[in-house]
């Protein structure tokens, strides 16, 4: 238990921890599965950090954009990166070997570019918009954990690994159907529950989880089709989608 936490601790804070001793299947399938825990210190901050600002005067968008930016910087921004290179291997029409190479190669060109425009402006509207709610601090730590619900679809048993070295390669195939549909329906309480307590509609937050995992499985599936699988750069894309996605919906009624 403890190794898994370290390991998520590691691969998706700035946490400092100790990494594992061993990174061996059940390990990294558990940092899997913890993922939406291990980040909540995080999130939590981004969410007070969000609210002092509104309690400052700062306009919405100013508060978003401190919630948004508590998180990249807690993340180092890895997610982001990881969008940015799977947009543009997607977007590159080459074959799995050269599209990869385009992920690996760690610069960004222009489709990389505008989604992480287009991602980030919504995540930072959005933002803003939850955090002036009643309990809106809560609200939005809560949800941007939950899009880290996101990663089992990646590591589903059936998804394998696009190359052999990586991060994909560590924690692909790791996490059974089980549990999957039982990380998202902890995520989906999670984010309901919080979305009564900030005094929006219960069916808002459960649409916005229901979009939010089929887009974590279509870009899965997609991703395997593409590439012969997962990357680590596949990961980061489908947490930023799911946080848009779960943001977005968190803003509504």
């Amino acid at each position: 238990m403890f190794a898994g936490t370290r390991l998520a601790l590691g691969l998706l804070t700035v946490i400092p921890v100790r990494p594992p001793a061993e990174l061996t299947r059940p390990v990294a399938r558990r940092a899997m599965l913890l993922a939406p825990i291990v980040v909540l210190p995080v999130t939590v901050l981004a969410g007070l950090a969000g609210w002092g600002a509104v309690l400052l005067g700062l306009p919405a968008a100013l508060a978003g954009l401190v919630s948004v930016a508590v998180v990249v910087l807690g993340t180092r921004a890895m997610h982001l990166d990881g969008l940015a290179d799977t947009v543009d291997a997607l977007g590159s029409g080459k074959d799995a070997e050269a599209a990869l190479q385009i992920m690996k190669a760690g610069d960004v060109g222009p489709m990389g570019v505008v989604a992480l425009i287009l991602v980030l402006v919504g995540e930072v509207v959005a933002a803003g918009a939850i955090v002036a709610r009643p309990w809106g601090w809560l609200y939005l730590a809560v949800v941007v954990a939950a899009s880290r619900a996101a990663l089992l679809f990646g590591c589903l048993t059936e998804v394998p690994a696009a190359r052999p070295e990586g991060l994909g390669a560590l924690v692909a195939g790791s996490v059974p159907l089980f549990g999957v549909i039982v990380g998202w329906l902890l995520a989906g309480a999670a984010v309901t529950a919080a979305a009564i307590l900030a005094a929006q509609p219960y069916w808002y937050p459960i649409s916005a989880v229901v979009a939010a995992a089929l887009a974590s499985a279509v870009l899965a599936t997609i991703a395997t089709k593409r590439f012969g699988g997962i990357t680590g750069d596949v990961l980061g894309a489908q947490i930023e989608i799911a946080a848009l996605l779960l943001l977005v919906g968190a803003t509504l009624g």
